[in-house]
């Protein structure tokens, strides 16, 4: 079957605090780490040998994921001394796929969450008898993005970088981080240097005449860069609005992972998760939230759209909107935290310190 190359050896500085402790792919999406999730999908498509390409905290993946037998996959692992951008990551571990010169060969990058239908794109690859097909979809505002114009026939035309005028931008179609190469199209790649596929090896490959072959596919997509969009994936792969055979329980308004207590009265709603060992008090409401393992939701705190990290505390009547609590960091009883604010691993809020509004 198909081969598969996940890219995960980003640093993820975005989402810190998140990744002080945990590479970006293994932040628990779900209940789960997020990396899980594209496994388990990639699975379900037909793949049954990944390479992981790691960098970053690169020595949590294979204890958590062994040789992949309980996914029914074979998975294995090189890690890149020095950061290679995504080119030079794929290029780097070329050396572990068996596939022939013609076969494909998917690439995902490891922090996007989307509804691909996987199958399709490799059709797709082999029906039109490109060097590289893309997954492309589409956006409202795609200034953040790198366009990929096509024509007719999806045939891609261009690589349009970040446009910062409404003149340059032509399409609303994006790069959307899951490719086909052509085995052979890969041994192309410079070798032991950093290289970006998207800003130098898909430019390259269409000015020297290859075929790059683009697939609108406008399921569900987010890039979760950043702790907002991680905790809204979350929430959607909890709700069932993103797709995952890999969520470990039905799909609904919560999930509560195994030895975690909830008390009669608290409420939990929008895709909220609890993780495993950890507490969430009587009169507590969270909404829309990741409380990850052993973290400790006292009584009347309200939580939405936010992230406790493991083995955290939020305590008593504090209001956290938006917001990422980092590992073991404490949260003193009548604060309030608003969107965009990140408290750091371990570190301590004193009750009352913080606030928008007033204490009375």
């Amino acid at each position: 079957m198909t081969e598969a190359i996940l890219l995960v050896g980003g640093k993820g500085t975005r989402l810190r605090p998140l990744t002080v402790h945990t590479p970006k792919p293994m932040v628990r999406a779900a209940g789960v780490p997020f990396l899980t999730h594209q496994l388990a999908r990639a699975r379900a498509a037909g793949v049954d040998h990944i390479v992981l390409a790691t960098s970053y905290l690169a020595e949590v993946f294979e204890p958590y994921f062994g040789d992949g037998s309980a996914l029914g996959l074979h998975i294995e692992y090189v890690t890149e001394d020095e950061p290679l951008g995504t080119g030079g990551a794929i290029r780097n571990v070329a050396s572990r796929l068996t596939s022939a010169p013609d076969d494909p060969v998917l690439v995902f990058n490891g922090d996007i969450l989307t509804g691909l239908d996987i199958g399709r794109l490799v059709a797709t690859h082999e029906t039109t008898g490109a060097d590289v097909s893309l997954h492309l979809t589409q956006v409202t505002d795609p200034r953040a993005y790198g366009l990929v114009p096509t024509d007719g026939t999806g045939r891609v035309l261009a690589f349009l970088e970040k446009p910062q005028t409404p003149e340059e931008i032509v399409t609303d179609q994006i790069n959307a981080g899951a490719y086909v190469f052509r085995r052979s199209v890969i041994d192309t790649i410079p070798p032991g240097r950093p290289v970006s596929v998207e800003r130098e090896t898909f430019p390259g490959l269409l000015s020297a005449g290859a075929h790059l072959q683009g697939m609108v596919d406008s399921t569900y997509w987010l890039d979760l860069g950043t702790p907002a969009a991680f905790v809204r994936g979350s929430a959607d792969l909890v709700l069932g609005r993103a797709p995952s055979p890999a969520v470990p329980g039905r799909c609904g308004d919560r999930l509560i992972l195994p030895t975690a207590r909830v008390a009669p009265d608290a409420k939990l709603t929008g895709g909220t998760v609890v993780g495993e060992g950890a507490f969430v008090a009587e009169g507590a409401r969270v909404f829309g939230s990741t409380i990850l393992p052993g973290a400790v939701i006292e009584p009347g705190a309200v939580i939405t759209d936010s992230l406790i990290g493991a083995r955290a505390r939020v305590g008593e009547r504090s209001v956290l909107t938006g917001t990422v609590i980092g590992d073991g960091a404490v949260v003193g009883p009548d604060n309030e935290l608003r969107e965009g604010a990140r408290v750091w691993c371990d570190a301590r809020i004193p009750a009352g310190a913080v606030r928008f509004s007033s204490d009375q």
